[in-house]
């Protein structure tokens, strides 16, 4: 799905609008029977829904309604008023004072929930011994019949709007905490940043700040479990007297066994989300950088580093469901074990075990079954939340970039715009050795200033500290007026072009033509099929490297700031661009600005006002062009290594069709190769419908029978179903049965002669209940290997695919949508499925039980059954296909929360330069109320269909208890009339129970279909081919010849390169020149059969490429991206991935690329810490490591994509001298 980009439109939307939602403005009727939500559920039959089919929020359920009160109550309660001293307890404080209503409501609901469902247990020996009386009172079995009915729909109900209304209470506690995280997320400072990965960052917005909204059901647990014990008590104790007090130890028993067991749950759910956060991280890198190891031929080293990190956490997650089988098991045996006890002490001390009492019993210790389960797992979910909550507050107690850093003044108050008066800055505030020292700097209105320096010399920290990014030690910033930046790596959100520019602004036509003239951007929307309309892929994928750039600098000229900071914005584009640009952005259209910018172009120089010259963190020099070149060495020293760049001046304002006949093939040792003026697309991706970036895949209508079949037979091809299945029907035979036995062998009343002694009907119900135990948990183990087998496979054959898949694919897949899978996808294949098909049977076979039972008893009950049945079939045919549409709204919509929450971070000193802080905050707001919104109109039609059902349930017991209250005595058992009453007290359960788990388990098999959706991913041609391989020395010359190339990036769009005949002669260097969007990449993309030729053929020293493995051809070549790239780990990983390489060639290729020394100076040497994105590296160190790396591989051929566009002169004039080298 792609949303509008921060524009005003789509902004205000999170704001309040006085809407409310269709339950808020429904009548008393229609908001018990939940008829409002007919219209939707209606609209679902009729057509498939999309976001804009479903209603919108109350404003109080909203993220712009609730987080305001959020908020203040944590600034209420924190001793500061900010998040960095919020602890756990403050954090529970301020959620439950801001939704203390609807907790409130909750609770009175689950109290009216837990009492009514005792009142069934209660009444059955009453009306056992009614159905025994000869004689009956008409009036007195009514009164029964009313009771028992009222107290099931009153259950009902209140269980329906409980349900419901923790659904909203937890959506608002999740909407509110992904707000307050994001908005911490915004003010991090870098050091914060470089601590905490982007995978755990993800995780906590994905799965810590949903388990807290999660929470809601577990919430009254605790406080209802004395409440339920002692209903329990007090009927046991009316009918069984001392043999309670057994039943209460025994219960007691159960639960402290539990608890054991839940807390070693906790723990190995700890170390699974421990190993997610890694492998959450280290994908996220591994997508953003997708390109680079394509390039290199590494995909599948970084695939196995995936699955090694999967196997760490596999290995937590198959300890965490075996645990939770055991306390399922445990769940399922309470009832039995809870029975044994109590029946055994009633023999004991000489209680009659009359058939009323026992039923009675039984009826309780069914209900009992929940309290039973419910204690270890509420203690289980508290410890789970806490967890989540402990990893929310240590985020928010991150350390945030100081208020107080930079002194700002409002334009036009001075006519100083920037003083830096005595300064020191570190990125590591304990380092010894300050970033930047000695500060001192006054830059007056509208002036033009220069920075240069070599690499390394603190010139982004510059511009840093002025932003207040960088911790200040020491001294004074101040700044007059608003600023705008360009970063010198660009930063791209997906959206339009349009929107990139205006970047929540307001269009001024004026001036945004102005902007694209000026930034050269109007020939590359005339190539785009869409113009400024085209959406841009993740990170700005789909276009160039100066195609960003350029952008980038637009979006600043279109703020119309009063101080402009430019982070060496001409390295990414062409030279005659870069002319373009500095004279119409900076020199023109920035006349009237305070201009402050670095640049390795010393041609760029001489119109600065001041220069200022960098070495070691200080500010060697200082003046204009003139004066430098008088007072010192540093400046001399990059002149001198850039001498020819005044003269490349002048070749640039000659027309480029005079560099036409430069190139000769077979030539000189060096070759200028002209690119393309023009290309018919965009070089870069796949485009469809004139798009790159396309919605996301959705699946219509049900999901298929063979999303089913695959997910079953997919582990072990299914040959451990039929036992699983056998095993929970045997044990679910033999739960009835015993309730049967005693139901049979317990004497009617105390005058009867019992058919067997007590002794022998509790040895045989014990007999009954251990094989039946044993039963459920050879069927619970054998379940939690089918599952984690089929989630491990569905694993494996995702990421397969995804790692083989073309970068077409990545290219217009934004790394949201596959990191949704991997995380919250997986999560539900790992933990739940298996579950819900587990828990599948249990009310199919009870409920068929329970119909045996009463139609044995009243047979009339069967032909009123079967109506009811199909009734209940045609409710849950009309729920689900709205019901799946909205289940698959959910997943489509958590895809743009976690793209827009990462590109953020990503951006966030951007987004903080050009104070766009609330409107990325209020759209945020807008993406997760559109996540919100399927997810609480999901469960709304969840308790619509469940409410009919009760209904219908209800009417078939009402039925069934007249009938037996009405027939004659004769015509009625009493035992067997009671155990259908005993199990006709559960109908409501059951059938809403089936009905639930049949729908939750379609709703999360959608994440199966997903997941089975990049499953068929087409795939790369092959790595390698046996018959073709080239032998270890090719290539040998590195000759290419490029032999009618026709090349195009889908087969409806017109050729990039068209008819493209030459021969680069091996051993010569060859350099390609073009303007920015000549078709220079896409002859790389080609080279590297990133794309392969539609017509004709590249031959290297002979060998049609097309012909061999992509492998046997990547490896061969080396390339260093204009975009230098380093992942988490250790320099020796980045220079040397593959652990090819001795120590000593190591540092032969560090002091070639002369990195050699700067790596001595740190302890750690190769061992040197890289922190994700290489972020604690400068661009130009990390262009260096990259260099390191081909000098180390030694190959052929060798392509250079701008690769010293980021270093200044000299390093890049030693850089050239070490390429020369043969």
């Amino acid at each position: 799905m792609e949303e509008p980009l921060l524009d005003h439109e789509s902004s205000s939307l999170s704001e309040a609008t006085g809407r409310r939602s269709l339950f808020s403005d429904a009548g008393l009727f229609s908001n018990i029977t939940f008829s409002w939500m007919g219209p939707l559920l209606d609209l679902g039959k009729r057509k498939t829904l999309d976001l804009h089919d479903v209603p919108f929020l109350d404003d109080s359920d909203s993220v712009h309604g609730i987080t305001p009160k959020f908020k203040s109550k944590i600034a209420s309660i924190s001793a500061t008023g900010q998040y960095t001293d919020v602890t756990t307890v403050k954090l529970v404080k301020s959620l439950v004072l801001t939704t203390w209503k609807l907790i409130i409501i909750t609770a009175v609901y689950a109290l009216i929930r837990t009492v009514t469902s005792y009142v069934g247990p209660y009444l059955i020996e009453h009306f056992v011994d009614y159905l025994n009386q000869s004689t009956r009172s008409t009036k007195r079995g009514y009164l029964l019949v009313l009771a028992f009915v009222a107290a099931q729909l009153m259950e009902g109900l209140s269980s329906r709007h409980l349900l419901f209304r923790s659904q909203q209470l937890g959506l608002r506690v999740h909407s509110a905490l992904i707000a307050i995280i994001y908005q911490k997320g915004l003010a991090l400072s870098s050091q914060s940043k470089q601590g905490s990965s982007s995978g755990e960052l993800i995780n906590v917005v994905n799965i810590d700040a949903e388990r807290v909204g999660d929470f809601n059901w577990s919430l009254h647990e605790l406080w209802l479990l004395p409440v339920q014990i002692s209903l329990a008590m007090i009927i046991l104790y009316s009918t069984l007297g001392l043999a309670s007090f057994a039943a209460l130890a025994a219960c007691v028993l159960t639960m402290l066994a539990n608890i054991p067991l839940g807390r070693i749950e906790q723990n190995y759910q700890e170390k699974t989300m421990n190993a997610k956060d890694a492998r959450m991280s280290a994908m996220s890198e591994i997508l953003q950088n997708m390109h680079i190891l394509k390039l290199h031929g590494w995909e599948l080293v970084f695939l196995s580093k995936i699955k090694e990190i999967r196997k760490v956490e596999m290995n937590w997650v198959k300890k965490y469901v075996y645990t939770s089988s055991m306390l399922i098991s445990v769940f399922f045996c309470a009832p039995a074990f809870v029975a044994m006890i109590t029946f055994g002490t009633c023999i004991i001390i000489g209680i009659p075990l009359e058939t009323g009492k026992v039923l009675s019993a039984l009826a309780t210790f069914r209900q009992l079954q929940g309290p039973i389960h419910s204690l270890p797992d509420a203690i289980s979910s508290i410890i789970q939340t806490k967890v989540s909550l402990d990893r929310i507050c240590s985020f928010l107690c991150l350390e945030e970039l100081a208020s107080d850093a930079v002194t700002k003044l409002p334009s036009g108050s001075t006519d100083i715009s920037i003083k830096v008066r005595n300064g020191s800055f570190s990125w590591q505030k304990f380092s010894q050795v300050p970033t930047l020292q000695d500060l001192d700097l006054c830059v007056q209105q509208g002036t033009r200033v220069a920075i240069c320096g070599t690499v390394g010399s603190g010139k982004s920290s510059l511009l840093s500290c002025i932003l207040g990014e960088i911790p200040k030690l020491s001294g004074e910033v101040q700044t007059c007026g608003t600023i705008a930046c360009v970063s010198q790596s660009p930063w791209i959100q997906s959206g339009t072009i349009e929107e990139n520019i205006r970047f929540g602004t307001q269009m001024n036509r004026e001036r945004y033509k102005n902007v694209l003239e000026a930034c050269c951007l109007n020939n590359d929307l005339d190539i785009l099929p869409l113009g400024d309309q085209t959406i841009i892929g993740e990170r700005g994928i789909n276009l160039s490297g100066g195609q960003k750039q350029r952008i980038q600098i637009a979006r600043a000229l279109y703020q119309d700031a009063d101080i402009f900071l430019f982070d060496d914005p001409f390295s990414a584009v062409d030279a005659r661009t870069g002319l373009h640009l500095f004279k119409e952005c900076l020199l023109e259209f920035l006349a009237s600005k305070t201009v402050i910018y670095v640049t390795h172009h010393v041609e760029f120089l001489p119109s600065a006002d001041l220069i200022l010259v960098m070495r070691d963190g200080k500010i060697t020099q200082s003046g204009d062009y003139t004066e430098i070149l008088k007072s010192g060495e540093d400046l001399l020293e990059l002149v001198a290594s850039h001498k020819d760049a005044l003269s490349t001046l002048d070749m640039l304002e000659r027309p480029i069709e005079n560099f036409e006949s430069t190139y000769h093939p077979g030539g000189n040792e060096s070759n200028l190769f002209i690119a393309g003026d023009k290309k018919d697309q965009n070089e870069e991706g796949d485009i469809q419908n004139g798009q790159l970036v396309q919605e996301e895949e959705r699946e219509k209508g049900r999901v298929g029978f063979i999303v089913y079949w695959k997910y079953i037979m997919m582990a072990y091809n299914g040959a451990l179903v039929p036992l699983i299945l056998l095993a929970q029907i045997i044990f679910q035979v033999l739960q009835i049965g015993c309730n049967f036995w005693m139901a049979w062998a317990a004497p009617i009343s105390e005058n009867v002669n019992p058919p067997i002694s007590s002794l022998q009907m509790v040895n045989v119900y014990f007999a009954l209940a251990i094989v039946s135990s044993l039963c459920i948990f050879i069927r619970s183990h054998l379940l939690v290997m089918t599952g984690c087998k089929t989630a491990n496979i569905l694993f494996e054959n995702m990421h397969n695919c995804i790692f083989r898949a073309p970068m077409s694919f990545f290219d217009s897949t934004p790394s949201g949508r596959i990191l949704n899978r991997a995380s919250t996808d997986q999560s539900t294949v790992d933990t739940r499925i298996f579950d819900l098909m587990g828990y599948l049977l249990f009310p199919a076979i009870e409920i068929l039980g329970t119909v045996i039972l009463m139609s044995h008893v009243a047979w009339q009950v069967f032909i009123v059954f079967v109506p009811i049945i199909t009734a209940s079939l045609w409710y849950q045919q009309y729920y689900i296909d709205a019901a799946r549409e909205l289940q698959r709204l959910v997943g489509v919509c958590r895809s743009p929360v976690l793209q827009h929450f990462s590109e953020s971070m990503a951006g966030s000193n951007i987004i903080r330069c050009f104070q766009k802080e609330r409107q990325f905050i209020r759209y945020i707001g807008y993406l997760v109320d559109n996540l919100s919104r399927p997810s609480l109109y999901n469960a709304a039609a969840m308790e619509w269909l469940c409410f009919r059902l009760d209904m219908l349930s209800s009417f078939v017991f009402s039925f069934t208890l007249i009938l037996l209250v009405s027939s004659p005595s004769a015509l009625i058992d009493p035992k067997t009339a009671g155990l259908a009453v005993t199990y006709g007290l559960s109908l409501n359960m059951l059938q809403g129970w089936a009905i639930a788990v049949l729908c939750s388990l379609e709703n999360r098999m959608i994440s199966v279909e997903r997941m089975l959706q990049y499953t068929t991913i087409p795939s790369e041609p092959p790595l390698t081919i046996s018959e073709r391989q080239p032998n270890r020395q090719w290539p040998t010359k590195g000759e290419i010849k490029f032999l009618n190339l026709h090349v195009r990036y889908a087969p409806q769009l017109p050729f990039v390169l068209k008819g493209l005949t030459c021969t680069l002669l091996g051993g010569k260097k060859t350099g390609i020149v073009g303007r920015t969007g000549g078709g220079k990449s896409t002859l790389i993309q080609a080279l590297f059969r990133i794309v392969d030729p539609c017509i004709g053929q590249v031959f290297i020293d002979g060998t049609d490429i097309c012909t061999i493995g992509l492998h046997d051809l990547r490896t061969r070549l080396s390339i260093i991206p204009q975009d230098p790239v380093m992942f988490e780990g250790t320099l020796r990983t980045n220079i040397d991935p593959l652990g090819e390489y001795s120590d000593e060639k190591i540092w032969e290729a560090l002091d070639s690329c002369h990195l050699g020394d700067e790596v001595r100076k740190n302890e750690l040497k190769l061992d040197s810490t890289v922190t994700e994105r290489g972020k604690n590296w400068s661009t130009g160190q990390r262009q260096l490591v990259c260099l390191g790396r081909v000098i180390l591989k030694r190959r052929k051929i060798l392509v250079l994509d701008e690769a010293t566009s980021s270093v200044d002169p000299i390093t890049d004039s030693l850089i050239q001298k070490t390429l020369k080298k043969p």
